[in-house]
C-alpha cells in the first residue's frame, strides 16, 4: 500500500499522524475470501460513525490511507478496501490507460458494492456504529459513492469527489449515477472541479437537473462545482492540489457528514 508511481508525491503532500487513532492495515472477510484493507479510528472508542473511503483510480496507496487518518481524527470509524485486488495490483502500472484496461475495467460494481457491504459488517465487528454509515471516495470512487448511496438503505449520506456521472471505466459498469438519481437512498453533496475534462460541465448540469427532478434524497443532494479547479483538486500529491478549494470542500464534507450522520 504505497503511493502510485503514475503520480509519484508532490512537496504539497499532507502527512496525519496515527497518534490518538487506532489504525493500520488489515484482511477484510468479504464474500470470496479476504482482500486488502486499512482502516482509521479513535483510539479506544466504541460506537464511532462509520465512513467507507472509496479509492482513487490507482487503488488504496498512502493518500487514502491518510484521508482515513483524516476521518478517524474527527471521530469516524474509516475504512478503506482494495477494491480491485482480485483483478491486479494497480501499483505496478506507470501510465492510467493502460491501467484502465487490464484492471479497472475488468472491475464490476456488483463485486465493489459487495466489498463495501462486508467492510460495513467488519465494522460493526469492530463496534463501530454503522446505523449512521456514511461513505466518499475520490475519483474512481467519487462514481461509487453515487452508486452505493443508491444501493444500501443503511447508508445515510455520501460525499462524492469529482467521480463521473454519465460514464463509466469498462463495459461491466451498466449504470451510472445519473441513471440513479431519482432513487438514491441517502443525500450526496458532489464535489467537482470546473476545469475538469475528464467530467464535462454538461454531465455535471445534467446530473444537477437529474437530481431536482428525483425523490426526496435526490432533491437533498448537492453539487458544488470550484470553477478554477481540475480533477483530483484534493489530492495534496498530486500537481492539480488546488489548497483553497480543498480546505473548501474539506470542510463542506465534514459538515455534511455532521448533519446527517450526527
Amino acid at each position: 500500500m504505497s503511493f502510485s508511481p503514475i503520480t509519484g508525491a508532490a512537496p504539497t503532500v499532507i502527512h496525519t499522524p496515527a497518534d490518538g487513532l487506532d489504525q493500520g492495515a488489515i484482511k477484510m472477510p468479504t464474500f470470496d475470501g479476504e482482500i486488502s484493507a486499512y482502516y482509521a479510528a479513535p483510539a479506544g472508542q466504541k460506537n464511532a460513525p462509520v465512513l467507507l473511503v472509496v479509492q482513487e483510480v490507482f487503488g488504496l496507496h498512502e493518500h487514502i490511507q491518510d484521508v482515513c487518518r483524516r476521518f478517524a481524527k474527527e471521530g469516524y470509524f474509516a475504512v478503506a478496501v482494495e477494491l480491485y485486488e482480485r483483478q491486479g495490483d494497480a501499483s505496478k502500472y506507470t501510465d492510467v490507460p493502460t491501467l484502465i484496461q487490464e484492471i479497472v475495467s475488468k472491475v464490476s460494481d456488483e463485486q465493489v458494492l459487495a466489498d463495501l457491504d462486508a467492510s460495513v459488517a467488519w465494522a460493526k465487528q469492530q463496534g463501530a456504529d454503522t446505523s449512521r454509515l456514511g461513505i466518499t471516495g475520490f475519483c474512481w470512487g467519487g462514481r461509487i459513492t453515487w452508486m452505493y448511496a443508491e444501493h444500501n438503505a443503511s447508508c445515510k449520506a455520501g460525499v462524492a469527489w469529482y467521480g463521473k456521472l454519465a460514464v463509466g471505466h469498462g463495459p461491466l459498469q451498466k449504470r451510472n449515477p445519473i441513471d440513479v438519481a431519482n432513487t438514491l437512498k441517502a443525500p450526496v453533496l458532489g464535489l467537482y472541479g470546473g476545469q475538469d475534462a475528464g467530467i464535462p460541465l454538461d454531465d455535471v448540469h445534467r446530473m444537477q437537473d437529474a437530481l431536482a427532478k428525483g425523490n426526496d434524497m435526490a432533491k437533498a443532494s448537492e453539487v458544488i462545482v470550484y470553477p478554477e479547479s481540475n480533477h483530483a483538486f484534493y489530492a495534496d500529491y498530486r500537481p492539480s492540489y488546488n489548497e483553497a478549494d480543498a480546505k473548501d470542500a474539506w470542510s463542506r464534507a465534514l459538515n455534511w457528514f455532521k448533519r446527517y450522520l450526527a
